[in-house]
């Protein structure tokens, strides 16, 4: 079968949308599958229905990466976006033709590539997903080196060669899952400036013609399919062999935080993309925090002692779903400051994409550090709830049962891959940190009192001592022995 490239896609009758060629607008450090199936997803789209006229191209930020490949295919791939929408599967294909190229700046001459086109006209946009550990100073990262170490290096070389080009400054969109992302980026290129004792006209340039932004990325994509029979169907049916197909979820949201000229300076709003524009991205990461995040962590615990296994399951019982709804419902979405309506359809969407048909996300993973996790997530919705409507939210207070429910279920010993416990059906290993597993451990035999007032009283765990709050002792204490002596399920029906 074919390798797909432009002739074979023609050669399939693939009648989708297809942009051959373009003027290079966006350079890409990072060629995941992230990128490809979300950022790269959107430019394409802008392609089709803003008249953007834009290719990308991906720069793979270190020394192995997927260049060789995404040249073999001419830039092109399949992506697969999966999932629920209002209840109904959702199943969309398309060949992304967004990627003009990749360029491995480890390879003889890849990086004069990369600084080639930082001197273009036509580049407006950097867009960067370098993982977490990217986003770091790093005072061995030189200006001279072919191609300097860290991210944020390669970048100030980029933007200096622009700025010695006389070009106009970039949009600089930085997806890096940590907090201010582009302020930390912007941090790190300044500090390089002033290592590498460059001019303080460039300094200036950097900070005044360059758009730094901070931004939100929710998109869940697991990536290549990992069934051979089901990849060679896809490619059969498909008519070429694709090495770089991608799948994600069909649900996806990009907030970026920047001027609001910016708006109109992107393509996505005239596209008609879920991409938002916003002076301050920090109510959006709440809101994905509280709602999408706070509800696996809100009914998890309890679920997966109710007998439950995967996500998708617990949406189609009606005790865990109602649980997890009254809870965002009436005791979180309350307590965040944004538009209702806009909090409400988030959360509907959670819904859809929690009853994904083609991911069995297991409760087990997502049940991973659960004690940093639940003050996180939930402890400051169950503290503004107290703190507004002067009572005890039902279900996040549950919650909270539930989660030591999980930790002192049947404790059988400590090793070094966890706490082993059990339920009805077979044991199980809780996986924290080492200082709460050896907590529960030390509390396995303990009364409910004494258990949910060690626990409660744990600043180490929640950083204040949470019988402070009027009648949270008692209420877990007493949720705490319903599930025990009835079940999770039960103990979640009684509070809806």
């Amino acid at each position: 079968m074919a390798l797909l490239n432009y002739k074979t896609l023609e050669a399939s009758g693939y009648k989708g949308y297809v942009l051959k060629d373009a003027p290079e607008k966006i350079m890409q450090f990072g060629e995941g599958n992230f990128l490809r199936a979300f950022v790269d997803y959107f430019f394409d789209v802008s392609n089709e229905k803003a008249g953007f006229n834009g290719k990308v191209v991906l720069v793979q930020p270190i020394a192995s990466g997927l260049t060789k490949m995404i040249n073999e295919q001419e830039g092109l791939y399949t992506l697969y976006l999966r999932g629920s929408e209002k209840g109904e599967k959702v199943d969309l294909k398309r060949v992304i033709s967004s990627c003009s190229r990749a360029i491995n700046p480890y390879d003889e001459g890849g990086w004069e590539k990369v600084l080639e086109l930082a001197r273009s006209k036509d580049l407006e946009i950097v867009v960067s997903n370098t993982t977490e550990a990217g986003i770091v100073y790093d005072d061995a990262s030189k200006f001279d080196q072919v191609p300097p170490n860290s991210f944020p290096a390669k970048l100030t070389r980029v933007l200096y060669e622009r700025f010695k080009a006389g070009l106009d400054g970039l949009v600089v969109l930085s997806c890096e899952l940590i907090d201010n992302n582009g302020k930390e980026l912007l941090a790190c290129v300044n500090k390089h400036i002033d290592a590498w004792k460059l001019e303080d006209a460039f300094k200036d340039w950097v900070n005044g013609k360059n758009i730094f932004c901070s931004t939100l990325v929710d998109r869940i994509v697991p990536g290549r399919i990992r069934d051979p029979k089901e990849l060679e169907a896809l490619n059969k049916a498909n008519g070429y062999e694709d090495n770089l197909l991608d799948v994600g979820d069909v649900f996806g949201v990009w907030v970026i935080e920047g001027p609001a000229e910016l708006e109109n300076k992107l393509p996505f709003k005239k596209a008609g993309l879920p991409v938002h524009v916003v002076p301050d991205v920090t109510p959006y990461k709440k809101r994905k925090v509280r709602i999408l995040n706070g509800a696996h962590t809100g009914f998890v615990p309890g679920a997966y002692l109710a007998g439950f296994d995967i996500v998708r399951d617990c949406m189609h019982d009606d005790v865990i779903k109602n649980f997890m709804n009254k809870m965002l419902y009436d005791e979180i979405i309350p307590t965040l400051p944004l538009d209702k309506k806009d909090l409400n359809d988030f959360a509907a969407a959670v819904q859809d994409r929690f009853n994904n048909p083609f991911v069995n996300h297991e409760l087990m993973s997502i049940s991973l550090n659960s004690t940093s996790k639940w003050r996180a997530r939930n402890m400051p919705s169950l503290l503004e709830y107290v703190e507004e409507k002067k009572s005890l939210p039902p279900c996040l207070t549950m919650s909270l049962a539930a989660y030591i429910a999980f930790y002192t279920s049947n404790v059988k010993e400590l090793n070094d891959k966890g706490l082993v416990c059990a339920r009805e059906k077979n044991e199980y290993t809780v996986s924290d940190d080492r200082w709460a597993l050896e907590f529960y451990y030390e509390h396995r035999n303990d009364a409910p009192e004494k258990l949910v007032h060690a626990v409660l009283t744990n600043l180490e765990m929640w950083g204040q001592d949470l019988t402070k709050i009027p009648g949270l002792e008692a209420k877990v204490v007493e949720d705490l022995k319903k599930i025990r002596s009835e079940g999770a399920k039960a103990a979640f029906k009684s509070v809806i």
